[in-house]
Protein backbone atom coordinates (compact mmCIF):
# COMPACT_ATOMS: atom_id res chain seq x y z
CA UNK A 1 0.00 0.00 0.00
CA UNK A 2 1.18 3.51 -0.74
CA UNK A 3 2.63 5.77 1.94
CA UNK A 4 2.01 9.50 1.59
CA UNK A 5 4.71 12.04 2.44
CA UNK A 6 4.33 15.26 4.46
CA UNK A 7 6.02 18.66 4.80
CA UNK A 8 5.23 20.59 8.01
CA UNK A 9 5.52 24.41 8.05
CA UNK A 10 5.66 26.23 11.40
CA UNK A 11 6.04 22.78 12.92
CA UNK A 12 6.46 23.77 16.57
CA UNK A 13 6.95 20.81 18.89
CA UNK A 14 5.61 18.45 16.23
CA UNK A 15 1.99 17.90 17.21
CA UNK A 16 0.70 18.24 13.64
CA UNK A 17 3.46 15.92 12.38
CA UNK A 18 2.84 13.40 15.16
CA UNK A 19 -0.76 12.78 14.14
CA UNK A 20 0.25 12.11 10.54
CA UNK A 21 3.18 9.97 11.72
CA UNK A 22 0.84 7.81 13.82
CA UNK A 23 -1.39 7.41 10.74
CA UNK A 24 1.53 6.01 8.74
CA UNK A 25 2.52 9.10 6.75
CA UNK A 26 6.22 9.83 6.30
CA UNK A 27 7.34 13.27 7.53
CA UNK A 28 9.97 14.51 5.07
CA UNK A 29 10.79 17.97 6.37
CA UNK A 30 9.62 20.46 8.99
CA UNK A 31 10.44 24.12 9.59
CA UNK A 32 10.37 26.47 12.56
CA UNK A 33 12.50 29.26 14.04
CA UNK A 34 12.37 28.33 17.75
CA UNK A 35 15.24 26.11 18.85
CA UNK A 36 13.37 24.14 21.59
CA UNK A 37 10.61 23.34 19.05
CA UNK A 38 13.11 22.19 16.43
CA UNK A 39 14.95 20.00 18.93
CA UNK A 40 11.70 18.53 20.26
CA UNK A 41 10.48 17.73 16.76
CA UNK A 42 13.78 16.12 15.78
CA UNK A 43 14.11 13.99 18.91
CA UNK A 44 10.59 12.61 18.47
CA UNK A 45 10.69 12.23 14.67
CA UNK A 46 13.58 11.15 12.47
CA UNK A 47 14.14 9.44 9.16
CA UNK A 48 16.96 6.94 9.12
CA UNK A 49 18.86 8.89 11.77
CA UNK A 50 18.54 12.25 9.99
CA UNK A 51 16.95 15.35 11.49
CA UNK A 52 13.67 16.33 9.88
CA UNK A 53 13.14 19.78 11.38
CA UNK A 54 15.34 22.68 10.41
CA UNK A 55 15.58 26.28 11.53
CA UNK A 56 14.13 28.40 8.76
CA UNK A 57 11.99 31.52 8.51
CA UNK A 58 9.01 30.37 6.45
CA UNK A 59 8.62 33.82 4.89
CA UNK A 60 12.20 33.66 3.58
CA UNK A 61 11.65 30.05 2.57
CA UNK A 62 8.54 30.98 0.58
CA UNK A 63 10.36 33.73 -1.35
CA UNK A 64 13.50 31.78 -2.33
CA UNK A 65 14.44 31.67 -6.02
CA UNK A 66 12.97 28.60 -7.72
CA UNK A 67 16.09 26.42 -7.74
CA UNK A 68 16.87 27.10 -4.08
CA UNK A 69 13.21 26.70 -3.12
CA UNK A 70 13.01 23.28 -4.76
CA UNK A 71 16.26 22.29 -3.09
CA UNK A 72 15.05 23.34 0.36
CA UNK A 73 11.40 22.17 0.15
CA UNK A 74 10.96 18.58 -1.04
CA UNK A 75 7.94 17.56 -3.09
CA UNK A 76 5.30 15.88 -0.92
CA UNK A 77 1.77 14.53 -1.10
CA UNK A 78 0.66 16.67 1.84
CA UNK A 79 1.60 20.08 3.27
CA UNK A 80 0.45 20.95 6.78
CA UNK A 81 1.06 24.01 8.90
CA UNK A 82 -0.02 26.22 11.75
CA UNK A 83 1.31 29.79 11.39
CA UNK A 84 1.79 31.63 14.72
CA UNK A 85 -1.67 32.56 15.98
CA UNK A 86 -0.86 35.35 18.47
CA UNK A 87 -1.76 38.09 16.00
CA UNK A 88 -5.25 36.66 15.50
CA UNK A 89 -5.97 35.44 19.02
CA UNK A 90 -8.66 37.10 21.13
CA UNK A 91 -6.17 37.07 24.00
CA UNK A 92 -4.04 39.58 22.08
CA UNK A 93 -5.48 42.93 23.11
CA UNK A 94 -8.97 41.39 23.06
CA UNK A 95 -8.53 40.47 19.41
CA UNK A 96 -7.56 44.03 18.41
CA UNK A 97 -3.81 43.47 18.10
CA UNK A 98 -1.84 44.29 14.94
CA UNK A 99 -2.57 41.62 12.31
CA UNK A 100 0.17 42.63 9.84
CA UNK A 101 2.74 40.00 10.86
CA UNK A 102 0.07 37.30 11.14
CA UNK A 103 -1.17 38.00 7.60
CA UNK A 104 2.42 38.02 6.32
CA UNK A 105 3.04 34.54 7.77
CA UNK A 106 -0.35 33.30 6.57
CA UNK A 107 0.54 34.33 3.02
CA UNK A 108 3.98 32.75 3.42
CA UNK A 109 2.31 29.39 4.08
CA UNK A 110 -0.07 29.82 1.14
CA UNK A 111 2.82 30.86 -1.10
CA UNK A 112 4.66 27.60 -0.38
CA UNK A 113 1.47 25.64 -1.09
CA UNK A 114 0.85 27.49 -4.36
CA UNK A 115 4.42 27.04 -5.57
CA UNK A 116 4.21 23.29 -4.99
CA UNK A 117 0.63 22.85 -6.21
CA UNK A 118 0.96 24.69 -9.50
CA UNK A 119 4.43 23.48 -10.52
CA UNK A 120 4.78 21.13 -13.45
CA UNK A 121 4.27 17.46 -12.50
CA UNK A 122 3.14 18.40 -8.98
CA UNK A 123 2.43 15.50 -6.61
CA UNK A 124 0.75 17.67 -3.95
CA UNK A 125 -2.73 16.26 -3.28
CA UNK A 126 -3.73 17.72 0.10
CA UNK A 127 -2.88 20.70 2.24
CA UNK A 128 -4.35 22.13 5.40
CA UNK A 129 -3.81 25.14 7.63
CA UNK A 130 -4.72 25.15 11.34
CA UNK A 131 -5.16 28.28 13.45
CA UNK A 132 -7.35 30.03 16.01
CA UNK A 133 -10.95 30.47 14.94
CA UNK A 134 -10.58 34.25 14.79
CA UNK A 135 -8.32 33.94 11.73
CA UNK A 136 -11.33 33.02 9.57
CA UNK A 137 -12.26 36.65 8.96
CA UNK A 138 -8.74 37.43 7.71
CA UNK A 139 -8.49 34.59 5.17
CA UNK A 140 -9.85 35.11 1.67
CA UNK A 141 -11.83 32.43 -0.17
CA UNK A 142 -9.07 32.30 -2.77
CA UNK A 143 -5.82 34.01 -3.77
CA UNK A 144 -4.46 34.90 -7.18
CA UNK A 145 -0.77 34.39 -7.81
CA UNK A 146 -0.36 38.16 -7.92
CA UNK A 147 -1.82 38.43 -4.40
CA UNK A 148 0.76 35.91 -3.21
CA UNK A 149 3.58 37.70 -5.01
CA UNK A 150 4.00 34.91 -7.57
CA UNK A 151 3.99 34.83 -11.38
CA UNK A 152 1.20 33.14 -13.31
CA UNK A 153 -2.57 33.18 -13.48
CA UNK A 154 -3.52 30.24 -11.26
CA UNK A 155 -5.90 30.75 -8.34
CA UNK A 156 -5.41 28.99 -5.01
CA UNK A 157 -8.79 28.06 -3.55
CA UNK A 158 -8.52 28.16 0.22
CA UNK A 159 -12.00 27.66 1.62
CA UNK A 160 -13.13 24.32 0.22
CA UNK A 161 -15.33 21.47 1.52
CA UNK A 162 -14.71 20.86 5.20
CA UNK A 163 -13.35 24.34 5.92
CA UNK A 164 -14.57 25.70 9.23
CA UNK A 165 -14.20 25.75 13.01
CA UNK A 166 -13.65 22.40 14.70
CA UNK A 167 -14.15 21.66 18.40
CA UNK A 168 -11.27 19.28 18.99
CA UNK A 169 -12.92 17.50 21.92
CA UNK A 170 -15.21 16.00 19.26
CA UNK A 171 -12.18 14.19 17.88
CA UNK A 172 -10.97 12.56 21.08
CA UNK A 173 -8.80 15.39 22.41
CA UNK A 174 -9.37 15.60 26.21
CA UNK A 175 -9.50 19.40 26.23
CA UNK A 176 -11.77 22.13 24.97
CA UNK A 177 -10.04 23.72 21.99
CA UNK A 178 -11.72 25.27 18.95
CA UNK A 179 -9.61 25.68 15.83
CA UNK A 180 -10.14 26.83 12.26
CA UNK A 181 -9.08 24.47 9.46
CA UNK A 182 -8.96 25.40 5.79
CA UNK A 183 -7.37 24.00 2.66
CA UNK A 184 -7.78 20.90 0.53
CA UNK A 185 -8.40 17.92 2.83
CA UNK A 186 -10.83 15.16 3.73
CA UNK A 187 -13.26 16.01 6.51
CA UNK A 188 -12.46 13.84 9.55
CA UNK A 189 -14.93 11.69 11.45
CA UNK A 190 -15.99 12.66 14.96
CA UNK A 191 -15.48 10.40 17.97
CA UNK A 192 -18.44 9.04 19.88
CA UNK A 193 -16.82 9.48 23.31
CA UNK A 194 -15.72 12.76 24.89
CA UNK A 195 -12.76 12.41 27.28
CA UNK A 196 -12.58 14.35 30.53
CA UNK A 197 -9.73 15.85 32.51
CA UNK A 198 -10.45 13.21 35.15
CA UNK A 199 -9.73 10.45 32.64
CA UNK A 200 -6.31 12.00 32.04
CA UNK A 201 -5.36 12.44 35.70
CA UNK A 202 -6.64 8.98 36.65
CA UNK A 203 -4.73 7.38 33.78
CA UNK A 204 -1.46 9.08 34.69
CA UNK A 205 -1.91 8.74 38.44
CA UNK A 206 -0.82 10.98 41.28
CA UNK A 207 2.45 12.79 40.51
CA UNK A 208 5.33 11.26 42.44
CA UNK A 209 4.02 7.69 42.43
CA UNK A 210 7.23 6.09 41.16
CA UNK A 211 6.23 2.44 40.99
CA UNK A 212 6.10 -0.12 38.19
CA UNK A 213 2.34 -0.21 37.85
CA UNK A 214 1.15 0.21 34.27
CA UNK A 215 -0.13 3.43 32.75
CA UNK A 216 -2.39 3.17 29.73
CA UNK A 217 -2.41 6.18 27.44
CA UNK A 218 -6.00 7.51 27.16
CA UNK A 219 -5.29 8.74 23.62
CA UNK A 220 -3.14 6.09 21.93
CA UNK A 221 -2.71 2.37 22.50
CA UNK A 222 0.49 2.80 24.50
CA UNK A 223 1.35 1.30 27.89
CA UNK A 224 4.29 2.36 30.06
CA UNK A 225 5.37 1.67 33.61
CA UNK A 226 4.44 4.58 35.85
CA UNK A 227 8.06 5.29 36.73
CA UNK A 228 8.82 5.65 33.01
CA UNK A 229 6.60 8.71 32.64
CA UNK A 230 8.73 11.81 32.11
CA UNK A 231 7.86 15.32 33.32
CA UNK A 232 5.18 14.03 35.67
CA UNK A 233 6.61 13.07 39.04
CA UNK A 234 6.84 16.48 40.68
CA UNK A 235 4.46 19.04 42.14
CA UNK A 236 4.60 22.76 41.66
CA UNK A 237 2.38 24.53 44.16
CA UNK A 238 0.57 27.77 43.37
CA UNK A 239 1.02 30.37 46.14
CA UNK A 240 -2.12 31.69 47.79
CA UNK A 241 -1.75 35.25 46.49
CA UNK A 242 -1.85 33.87 42.93
CA UNK A 243 -4.65 31.34 43.24
CA UNK A 244 -6.78 33.86 45.12
CA UNK A 245 -6.42 36.22 42.16
CA UNK A 246 -7.24 33.42 39.74
CA UNK A 247 -10.29 32.49 41.79
CA UNK A 248 -11.61 36.05 41.57
CA UNK A 249 -10.93 36.16 37.83
CA UNK A 250 -12.74 32.86 37.28
CA UNK A 251 -15.67 33.19 39.64
CA UNK A 252 -16.15 36.95 39.91
CA UNK A 253 -14.81 38.55 36.73
CA UNK A 254 -17.58 41.11 36.68
CA UNK A 255 -18.62 41.14 33.06
CA UNK A 256 -17.98 37.47 32.24
CA UNK A 257 -19.52 34.19 33.32
CA UNK A 258 -18.46 31.99 36.21
CA UNK A 259 -15.74 29.40 35.60
CA UNK A 260 -14.91 26.43 37.77
CA UNK A 261 -12.30 26.67 40.53
CA UNK A 262 -10.45 24.36 40.80
CA UNK A 263 -10.98 22.43 37.57
CA UNK A 264 -14.00 20.16 37.19
CA UNK A 265 -12.63 16.69 36.56
CA UNK A 266 -15.74 15.38 34.80
CA UNK A 267 -15.32 17.81 31.90
CA UNK A 268 -12.65 18.07 29.19
CA UNK A 269 -9.74 20.24 30.31
CA UNK A 270 -9.93 23.92 29.58
CA UNK A 271 -7.97 25.20 26.57
CA UNK A 272 -4.26 24.70 27.22
CA UNK A 273 -2.52 28.04 26.84
CA UNK A 274 1.08 28.69 25.81
CA UNK A 275 1.86 30.60 29.00
CA UNK A 276 1.81 28.89 32.37
CA UNK A 277 -0.04 31.05 34.88
CA UNK A 278 -1.53 30.52 38.31
CA UNK A 279 -3.25 33.90 38.62
CA UNK A 280 -5.36 34.40 35.51
CA UNK A 281 -8.85 33.48 34.35
CA UNK A 282 -7.31 31.00 31.88
CA UNK A 283 -5.14 29.30 34.52
CA UNK A 284 -5.48 25.53 34.83
CA UNK A 285 -5.57 24.87 38.58
CA UNK A 286 -5.71 21.46 40.26
CA UNK A 287 -6.07 20.40 43.89
CA UNK A 288 -2.63 19.89 45.41
CA UNK A 289 -3.71 16.45 46.57
CA UNK A 290 -6.92 14.60 47.33
CA UNK A 291 -6.60 15.37 51.05
CA UNK A 292 -5.53 19.03 50.88
CA UNK A 293 -7.74 22.04 51.57
CA UNK A 294 -6.93 25.45 50.09
CA UNK A 295 -3.76 24.16 48.45
CA UNK A 296 -3.50 24.05 44.68
CA UNK A 297 -0.93 23.16 42.03
CA UNK A 298 -0.14 23.59 38.39
CA UNK A 299 -0.73 20.55 36.20
CA UNK A 300 2.42 18.64 35.35
CA UNK A 301 3.83 18.90 31.85
CA UNK A 302 2.77 15.30 31.26
CA UNK A 303 -0.79 16.13 32.33
CA UNK A 304 -1.15 19.10 29.95
CA UNK A 305 0.59 17.16 27.16
CA UNK A 306 -1.88 14.28 27.58
CA UNK A 307 -4.76 16.76 27.67
CA UNK A 308 -3.44 17.97 24.31
CA UNK A 309 -3.39 14.29 23.21
CA UNK A 310 0.37 13.85 22.88
CA UNK A 311 1.37 10.18 23.36
CA UNK A 312 2.64 9.51 26.88
CA UNK A 313 6.10 8.63 25.52
CA UNK A 314 6.49 11.99 23.72
CA UNK A 315 9.27 14.19 25.11
CA UNK A 316 9.56 17.97 25.28
CA UNK A 317 13.05 19.37 25.05
CA UNK A 318 13.00 22.52 27.12
CA UNK A 319 15.23 23.39 30.05
CA UNK A 320 12.36 24.62 32.26
CA UNK A 321 8.72 23.87 32.91
CA UNK A 322 7.67 27.18 31.33
CA UNK A 323 9.45 26.35 28.04
CA UNK A 324 7.94 22.86 28.00
CA UNK A 325 4.50 24.31 28.74
CA UNK A 326 4.86 26.68 25.78
CA UNK A 327 5.90 23.79 23.53
CA UNK A 328 2.71 21.97 24.51
CA UNK A 329 0.35 24.95 24.46
CA UNK A 330 1.40 26.12 21.00
CA UNK A 331 1.00 22.69 19.41
CA UNK A 332 -1.65 21.16 17.20
CA UNK A 333 -3.18 18.27 19.22
CA UNK A 334 -1.86 15.06 17.63
CA UNK A 335 -5.14 13.17 18.00
CA UNK A 336 -6.95 15.75 15.88
CA UNK A 337 -4.11 15.68 13.37
CA UNK A 338 -4.40 11.90 13.37
CA UNK A 339 -8.12 12.22 12.55
CA UNK A 340 -7.28 14.41 9.55
CA UNK A 341 -4.60 11.99 8.36
CA UNK A 342 -6.76 8.90 8.91
CA UNK A 343 -9.56 10.40 6.80
CA UNK A 344 -7.12 10.81 3.91
CA UNK A 345 -5.65 7.33 4.41
CA UNK A 346 -9.07 5.70 4.38
CA UNK A 347 -10.25 7.56 1.29
CA UNK A 348 -7.08 6.89 -0.72
CA UNK A 349 -6.44 3.42 0.71
CA UNK A 350 -3.05 4.34 2.14
CA UNK A 351 -1.04 2.39 4.67
CA UNK A 352 -2.57 2.84 8.15
CA UNK A 353 -0.69 1.27 11.10
CA UNK A 354 -2.74 -1.08 13.26
CA UNK A 355 -0.78 -0.18 16.41
CA UNK A 356 0.61 3.02 17.91
CA UNK A 357 4.17 3.85 16.85
CA UNK A 358 6.44 4.03 19.89
CA UNK A 359 9.33 6.45 20.50
CA UNK A 360 12.95 5.62 21.18
CA UNK A 361 15.55 8.03 22.51
CA UNK A 362 19.29 8.01 23.01
CA UNK A 363 20.40 7.71 26.64
CA UNK A 364 22.25 11.03 26.56
CA UNK A 365 20.40 13.39 24.25
CA UNK A 366 20.12 16.56 26.33
CA UNK A 367 16.67 15.79 27.69
CA UNK A 368 15.81 17.57 30.95
CA UNK A 369 13.36 15.43 32.94
CA UNK A 370 11.40 17.38 35.56
CA UNK A 371 10.77 14.26 37.64
CA UNK A 372 11.93 14.89 41.19
CA UNK A 373 12.32 18.63 40.60
CA UNK A 374 11.62 20.75 43.68
CA UNK A 375 10.00 24.09 42.86
CA UNK A 376 10.19 26.72 45.62
CA UNK A 377 6.93 28.47 46.39
CA UNK A 378 6.83 31.72 44.47
CA UNK A 379 6.96 34.84 46.65
CA UNK A 380 4.74 37.82 45.99
CA UNK A 381 6.62 40.96 44.95
CA UNK A 382 5.63 44.56 45.56
CA UNK A 383 3.92 46.21 42.60
CA UNK A 384 5.26 49.11 40.58
CA UNK A 385 4.45 52.57 42.03
CA UNK A 386 2.07 53.30 39.14
CA UNK A 387 0.31 49.91 39.24
CA UNK A 388 -3.26 50.10 37.93
CA UNK A 389 -6.29 48.90 39.89
CA UNK A 390 -9.75 48.15 38.55
CA UNK A 391 -12.17 45.92 40.39
CA UNK A 392 -15.74 45.83 41.62
CA UNK A 393 -17.26 44.99 44.99
CA UNK A 394 -16.55 41.24 45.16
CA UNK A 395 -19.41 38.92 44.20
CA UNK A 396 -21.85 41.80 43.94
CA UNK A 397 -23.20 41.73 40.40
CA UNK A 398 -26.87 42.34 39.74
CA UNK A 399 -28.28 42.30 36.20
CA UNK A 400 -24.71 42.87 34.93
CA UNK A 401 -24.40 46.04 37.09
CA UNK A 402 -21.39 46.39 39.42
CA UNK A 403 -19.82 49.19 41.45
CA UNK A 404 -16.14 49.57 40.57
CA UNK A 405 -13.15 51.28 42.13
CA UNK A 406 -10.26 52.24 39.87
CA UNK A 407 -7.23 54.46 39.75
CA UNK A 408 -5.60 56.61 37.08
CA UNK A 409 -2.48 58.73 36.85
CA UNK A 410 -1.99 62.35 35.87
CA UNK A 411 1.76 62.56 35.48
CA UNK A 412 2.86 61.02 38.80
CA UNK A 413 -0.26 61.98 40.74
CA UNK A 414 -2.73 59.19 41.39
CA UNK A 415 -6.48 59.67 41.40
CA UNK A 416 -9.15 57.20 42.51
CA UNK A 417 -12.67 57.15 41.12
CA UNK A 418 -15.87 55.19 41.60
CA UNK A 419 -17.98 54.11 38.65
CA UNK A 420 -20.95 51.88 37.87
CA UNK A 421 -20.34 49.45 35.03
CA UNK A 422 -22.79 47.32 33.12
CA UNK A 423 -22.14 44.66 30.49
CA UNK A 424 -19.02 44.08 28.44
CA UNK A 425 -17.48 44.69 25.04
CA UNK A 426 -19.05 47.19 22.66
CA UNK A 427 -22.29 47.20 24.63
CA UNK A 428 -20.56 48.04 27.95
CA UNK A 429 -21.85 51.11 29.79
CA UNK A 430 -20.07 53.26 32.38
CA UNK A 431 -21.97 55.60 34.69
CA UNK A 432 -20.45 58.27 36.92
CA UNK A 433 -21.09 61.82 38.08
CA UNK A 434 -24.87 61.48 37.99
CA UNK A 435 -27.48 62.51 40.54
CA UNK A 436 -29.52 60.00 42.45
CA UNK A 437 -31.38 59.73 45.75
CA UNK A 438 -31.02 57.21 48.56
CA UNK A 439 -34.34 58.16 50.15
CA UNK A 440 -35.13 54.45 50.47
CA UNK A 441 -32.54 54.24 53.29
CA UNK A 442 -33.35 54.79 56.94
CA UNK A 443 -31.44 57.11 59.28
CA UNK A 444 -29.99 54.05 60.98
CA UNK A 445 -28.70 52.77 57.65
CA UNK A 446 -27.14 56.18 56.92
CA UNK A 447 -25.40 56.04 60.28
CA UNK A 448 -23.94 52.63 59.37
CA UNK A 449 -22.63 54.09 56.11
CA UNK A 450 -21.18 57.12 57.93
CA UNK A 451 -19.42 54.90 60.45
CA UNK A 452 -17.92 52.78 57.66
CA UNK A 453 -16.65 55.83 55.74
CA UNK A 454 -15.16 57.38 58.90
CA UNK A 455 -13.39 54.16 59.79
CA UNK A 456 -11.97 53.60 56.33
CA UNK A 457 -10.95 57.21 55.69
CA UNK A 458 -9.07 57.37 59.00
CA UNK A 459 -6.92 54.44 57.88
CA UNK A 460 -6.50 55.37 54.22
CA UNK A 461 -6.06 59.15 54.66
CA UNK A 462 -5.31 60.12 51.02
CA UNK A 463 -5.15 59.00 47.40
CA UNK A 464 -1.38 58.67 47.66
CA UNK A 465 -1.63 56.57 50.80
CA UNK A 466 -4.18 54.24 49.20
CA UNK A 467 -1.77 53.69 46.30
CA UNK A 468 1.17 53.12 48.69
CA UNK A 469 -0.82 50.44 50.48
CA UNK A 470 -2.02 48.86 47.24
CA UNK A 471 1.49 48.21 45.88
CA UNK A 472 2.51 46.33 49.05
CA UNK A 473 2.30 42.55 49.14
CA UNK A 474 -0.68 40.77 50.66
CA UNK A 475 1.49 39.62 53.55
CA UNK A 476 2.77 43.14 54.21
CA UNK A 477 -0.76 44.49 54.33
CA UNK A 478 -1.84 41.72 56.69
CA UNK A 479 1.17 42.15 59.00
CA UNK A 480 0.65 45.91 59.21
CA UNK A 481 -3.19 45.69 59.34
CA UNK A 482 -3.50 48.03 56.36
CA UNK A 483 -6.59 48.81 54.30
CA UNK A 484 -5.84 48.87 50.58
CA UNK A 485 -8.34 48.90 47.70
CA UNK A 486 -8.84 45.12 47.84
CA UNK A 487 -9.49 45.15 51.59
CA UNK A 488 -11.75 48.18 51.17
CA UNK A 489 -13.93 46.40 48.60
CA UNK A 490 -13.97 43.22 50.67
CA UNK A 491 -15.12 45.24 53.69
CA UNK A 492 -17.77 46.94 51.60
CA UNK A 493 -19.04 43.56 50.43
CA UNK A 494 -19.53 42.44 54.05
CA UNK A 495 -21.18 45.76 54.91
CA UNK A 496 -23.74 45.35 52.10
CA UNK A 497 -24.39 41.67 52.83
CA UNK A 498 -24.80 42.19 56.59
CA UNK A 499 -26.82 45.42 56.59
CA UNK A 500 -28.48 46.02 53.23
CA UNK A 501 -29.42 42.55 52.06
CA UNK A 502 -33.13 43.42 51.93
CA UNK A 503 -32.62 46.18 49.34
CA UNK A 504 -33.47 44.18 46.25
CA UNK A 505 -35.45 46.76 44.27
CA UNK A 506 -34.25 48.99 41.45
CA UNK A 507 -34.14 52.79 41.35
CA UNK A 508 -35.08 54.77 38.26
CA UNK A 509 -32.31 57.24 37.33
CA UNK A 510 -34.11 59.78 35.16
CA UNK A 511 -30.89 61.49 34.14
CA UNK A 512 -29.62 58.25 32.63
CA UNK A 513 -32.99 56.79 31.63
CA UNK A 514 -32.03 53.56 33.31
CA UNK A 515 -32.99 51.50 36.35
CA UNK A 516 -30.12 50.54 38.71
CA UNK A 517 -30.30 48.01 41.59
CA UNK A 518 -30.34 49.58 45.07
CA UNK A 519 -27.34 47.60 46.36
CA UNK A 520 -25.25 48.81 43.44
CA UNK A 521 -26.26 52.42 44.09
CA UNK A 522 -25.48 52.07 47.81
CA UNK A 523 -22.04 50.63 47.01
CA UNK A 524 -21.33 53.35 44.47
CA UNK A 525 -22.45 56.04 46.91
CA UNK A 526 -20.16 54.75 49.67
CA UNK A 527 -17.15 54.54 47.35
CA UNK A 528 -17.84 58.01 45.93
CA UNK A 529 -18.20 59.55 49.38
CA UNK A 530 -15.07 57.83 50.64
CA UNK A 531 -13.09 59.02 47.62
CA UNK A 532 -14.38 62.54 48.20
CA UNK A 533 -13.21 62.40 51.82
CA UNK A 534 -9.73 61.00 51.25
CA UNK A 535 -9.31 63.17 48.16
CA UNK A 536 -9.97 66.37 50.03
CA UNK A 537 -8.81 65.20 53.48
CA UNK A 538 -12.08 66.48 54.90
CA UNK A 539 -14.77 64.60 56.77
CA UNK A 540 -17.92 63.79 54.84
CA UNK A 541 -21.09 65.76 55.45
CA UNK A 542 -23.06 62.58 55.05
CA UNK A 543 -25.26 63.08 58.14
CA UNK A 544 -26.78 66.17 56.57
CA UNK A 545 -28.22 64.16 53.65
Amino acid sequence: MKQYTVVDLFCGAGGFSEGFHQAGFKILRAYDIWEPAIKTHNKNHFNYGKDIATKYDVYKLSTLPRDLFELEVPDSDVIIGSPPCVAFSNSNKSGKGNKELGIKLLKSFLRVVARKKFKENSILKYWMLENVKNIEKYIQDSYTMAELGLPGFDVLKVKKIGTGVYDLQDYGVPSSRKRYICGDFVKPEKCEITKSLGVVTESLGEPGTLDESLVRDPNFDIVLKRNQLTDHHYKKEIPEFEWQKAKRQKMDKGYMGVMSFPEKMERPARTIMATMSGSSRESMILDYSKDSDDRYRYPTIREVATCMSFPIDYRFYGDSDSVKYKLVGNAVPPLFSYSLAKAIAKQDQCYLPSEALLKSFAVEDGFVNLNGEIFPLKEEQTKKPNAKFKYHVPYLKIDAFRAELLNSFNNENVEWVAEIHKGQGKSAKVYKDFEFSLDFLSKFEFSIISEFIDKMSSQIESFERLQEIYIKTTQQRENECLIGPEELLEGLKHLINNNFDNHNDNVEILELNISIPQKILISHFILSELISVIGSCEKSKIMNL
